[in-house]
């Protein structure tokens, strides 16, 4: 009997964590009954009652399993470590533990991972969320995929069945920060796509603060592609040569118009020396992002600490 693991990062989801685990739970019981599940739920070290609820559904269930790490990791270092963990012959990447990825889909991503893909992955076509942060998700995806040297179809996220080959793949990768929608296509494989829309949560807000989902970004940005560095090339290159330029028209005017010319512009200076002031500072703050990611690589560091491990078998329990 093969094995599919889900696995389901969490924080503080006390109030749909129980239908996360019914729902997966019914869904292989009805419609793959010839597979054997393993859900795995990565506790991002919760304040609430969430690691309470699962203690007591792995009580009942052998197929579910629990990571605790010691402290809060962060969402996508807490993912990646539960599908480091899975041991399935394939792996759902990410199941939110609100359901905002449909799992009704699963039973469709099982059906194309036997007929050979081996990277499964739901495209996000509509999204029940506001026009302003759906209208932010889109262009930053499209630029993410646009720049990037790896082929990625827009809206595709960690909502992924992979095979067991891409898993040990992605563990191959010593990435610190691991973002794993654009790591899978990096291992490569035989893809597709399937669309769906994106569900508004049912229970409470998401956990991602403003400033969290602004380094996720920034970390999908600096790992997977170059832009960054080649918009700074090209954009200094275009201020020294339009500075060359302002310099030579300045010096003709003062040539021709001596006697008409006010005394030398101080404020063109002023303005001058805030601009590229903020230029320099605007890169070199760009630069700090890249040597940030090379300290983070070279510490090598693993992605969270456990606490423990509840209801795993073999060396992991």
């Amino acid at each position: 009997m093969k094995r599919v693991s889900i696995v389901t990062p969490c924080y503080n989801e006390e109030a749909g964590i129980a239908e996360c685990h019914a729902t997966i739970k019914a869904i292989f019981d009805k419609l793959l009954p010839g597979y054997e599940r393993e859900h795995i739920f990565c506790d991002n070290a919760s304040t609430d009652r969430t690691l309470e609820i699962l203690k007591d559904i792995v009580a009942h269930d052998p197929c579910a399993r629990i990571i605790v790490n010691a402290r809060n990791f962060g969402p996508l270092r807490n993912n990646y470590n539960g599908v480091m963990a899975a041991t399935g012959d394939a792996v759902l990447l990410f199941m939110p533990a609100d359901l905002q990825d449909p799992p009704e889909l699963i039973p469709e991503f099982v059906a194309l991972w036997e007929q050979g893909y081996e990277i499964v992955y739901g495209i996000r076509a509509t999204r029940e969320e506001g026009w302003t942060m759906r209208s932010v998700r889109t262009l930053y995806y499209n630029l993410l995929t646009r720049f990037s040297d790896i082929a990625v179809p827009p809206g595709v996220g960690d909502f992924q069945l992979v095979d067991r080959r891409v898993v040990e793949a992605m563990r191959q990768i010593r990435d610190n920060y691991p973002f794993m929608r654009m790591m899978t296509f990096e291992c490569g494989g035989r893809a597709v796509g399937i669309p769906y829309r994106w569900r508004a949560r049912k229970h409470g807000v998401s956990k991602n603060r403003l400033s969290a989902l602004f380094d996720q970004g920034m970390n999908g940005i600096i790992t997977f592609t170059t832009a960054p560095l080649r918009f700074a090339l090209i954009t200094g290159f275009l201020a020294a040569t339009l500075s060359l330029v302002y310099a030579v028209v300045n010096l003709l005017f003062g040539l021709i118009f001596y006697h008409k010319l006010a005394e030398p512009g101080i404020l063109t200076l002023i303005v001058a020396a805030f601009f590229f002031g903020g230029v320099q500072l605007f890169f070199m703050g760009l630069i700090g992002e890249y040597v940030l990611a090379i300290y983070a690589r070279v510490r090598d560091k693993p992605a969270v600490f456990e606490r423990e491990r509840i209801n795993f078998t073999g060396p992991d329990a």
